[in-house]
């Protein structure tokens, strides 16, 4: 005999209960304060830049990249293969995609979860008699045992269940994660501008220590020079033999300083090769020279800053995500919603299953809370509010650090023109005082001390000369870091936006 299936007797669910749920739904607020960026000290101008006057100011021209203001075709190209192969940037375009991708796993929590499920069970033996059919026996009065028949049991089941975010638990963890999404984004914006200008000051020291180089194997041929002359006047009994070895000594000198430049170079070289993602082995750069300008990006107005650093923008964003944990921590002092519901179908025989006589519902609704957690809940919210304020004081902290670096390469770039200036001036002092010693030692007026007194200074000087030259390249390349390299904070969760155009770029390479 078949074992009876009980099902309930379908009810029918008032409107009402539909529509208090949707009311409660519509009305559920987000607890926990709302978001709003704190005030940050910012001046109203720069103080370094009271009578800074660039030699020659020149800005990137709208939607061409910042270093095109170095005019150097090398470097415009090793430039743009950070986007390509700068493995520190692929990891922080990889961090942006988990951030984003969380974003999307909290925003579903939004929405009912829908499944399926379908089982089939076999069973039999002494105590696996129907329900049902135990119970016909015991009414008939009969002592006879109830079948002891294997049974089939098949079911087939659509589910849903729906978390109703009534006091924005949910809600205020997606404006946290969406949040952090940017403050990523914002992150990988610093880490290409770094990579960038990480570049470019390699660059630029590489063809500093190109001049050096050239400056070295000009001042060695000199050298040898003044030691021919030397040797000429001793083989003549005119000078002593320490003039000799003296020339020689200097000459030996410079040769080791011309020989030692070479590992600097190659040390940039091999810097600016991990840069754009290839071995050492497999990269070089010929020698070469750099412009003799030194561009300077205008630095604007202080509060623009705001807007144009990534770092600042992180700082930001980062801000706003933890504002948004306190709602989510004093989410937990009210009960949570549950709704769920399911629909199917149950028989002991497959043929047939999907069948009106056969199916089975449910629907319900759950609702949890604690009523004891010894302060655990408070501690929650006071740990959430501590986070917030960590996140102010790092804020304002790195808009602090943001000022502090402009102002210090606007004071770097005016005080190093007017040295520079100076610098050159006395080099050109030197090298003629250098000639006229050497004139005056072959006319045997001085001793040869007095020459290579003379050279040393001249050499000494031009090397400082290149130095200063250096400093002020590069203290350029920060300055238009420090000034966000022309990012705004406007291009966050934008299509074209530094993170969506790596990624796309990422994505294309890899197909």
């Amino acid at each position: 005999m078949k074992p009876t299936v009980v099902r309930p007797k379908p009810v029918t669910r008032p409107s009402s209960v539909a529509a208090a749920i949707a009311a409660c739904v519509c009305a559920g607020c987000a607890v926990g304060p709302n978001y709003h960026r704190p005030a940050a000290p910012v001046p109203q101008q720069f103080k370094e830049a009271d009578g800074w006057k660039a030699a020659e100011p020149r800005e990137a021209a709208s939607g061409t990249d910042w270093w095109s203001v170095y005019n150097d075709a090398t470097l415009d190209g090793l430039e743009k293969q950070i986007d390509v192969s700068n493995q520190t940037l692929k990891a922080s375009e990889a961090a942006w995609r988990q951030a984003v991708a969380l974003v999307s796993q909290t925003r579903a929590g939004l929405f009912p979860t829908v499944g399926v499920s379908a089982a089939a069970t076999r069973s039999g033996g002494a105590g696996a008699g129907s329900a049902a059919g135990a119970a016909a026996a015991a009414a008939a009065g009969s002592a006879a045992s109830v079948s002891q028949h294997p049974t089939n049991q098949f079911e087939l089941a659509g589910t849903a269940s729906w978390d109703i975010d009534i006091w924005g638990k949910i809600r205020r963890t997606l404006e946290s994660n969406v949040a952090n999404a940017q403050a990523s984004e914002a992150d990988l914006a610093a880490a290409r501008l770094s990579a960038q200008a990480t570049l470019a000051s390699d660059y630029i020291e590489l063809r500093v220590a190109d001049e050096q180089k050239q400056l070295l194997d000009e001042t060695v041929e000199a050298f040898k020079r003044s030691l021919q002359i030397t040797q000429n006047q001793y083989d003549v009994g005119v000078v002593a033999k320490a003039d000799v070895i003296t020339a020689q000594t200097q000459l030996q000198g410079a040769q080791s300083q011309q020989i030692a430049i070479g590992v600097t170079r190659a040390t940039l070289e091999h810097a600016i090769a991990v840069l754009v993602g290839k071995a050492p082995a497999d990269f070089s750069l010929a020698p070469g020279t750099l412009g003799a300008s030194v561009p300077v990006a205008p630095s604007g107005v202080p509060s623009s800053l705001l807007e144009r650093r990534p770092d600042v923008a992180a700082a930001e964003r980062s801000m706003a995500a933890t504002n948004a944990l306190i709602g989510v921590a004093v989410a937990a002092y009210f009960p949570d919603l549950t709704l769920s519901g399911s629909y199917g179908f149950a028989s002991n025989v497959v043929a047939g299953l999907i069948r009106a006589p056969n199916n089975l519902w449910s629907a319900g609704a759950s609702a949890s809370d604690a009523l004891l957690d010894f302060g655990a809940r408070s501690a929650q919210v006071r740990q959430a509010r501590a986070g917030y304020d960590i996140s102010v004081a790092n804020y304002r902290q790195t808009v602090l650090t943001a000022f502090q670096q402009v102002e210090d390469e606007l004071a770097t770039l005016r005080i190093l023109e007017q040295q520079y200036q100076v610098q050159d001036q006395t080099v050109k002092s030197a090298n003629l005082a250098a000639q006229l010693m050497l004139n005056q030692y072959k006319a045997g007026i001085v001793a040869y001390t007095a020459v290579v007194t003379a050279q040393a200074i001249a050499l000494s000087d031009a090397q400082t000369l290149l130095t200063i030259r250096q400093n002020r390249l590069t203290a350029s390349v920060t300055l238009i870091q420090a000034l966000g390299g022309g990012w705004t904070s406007t291009s966050l969760g934008k299509s074209d936006g530094t993170a969506a155009t790596l990624a796309a770029q990422d994505a294309a390479q890899n197909h």
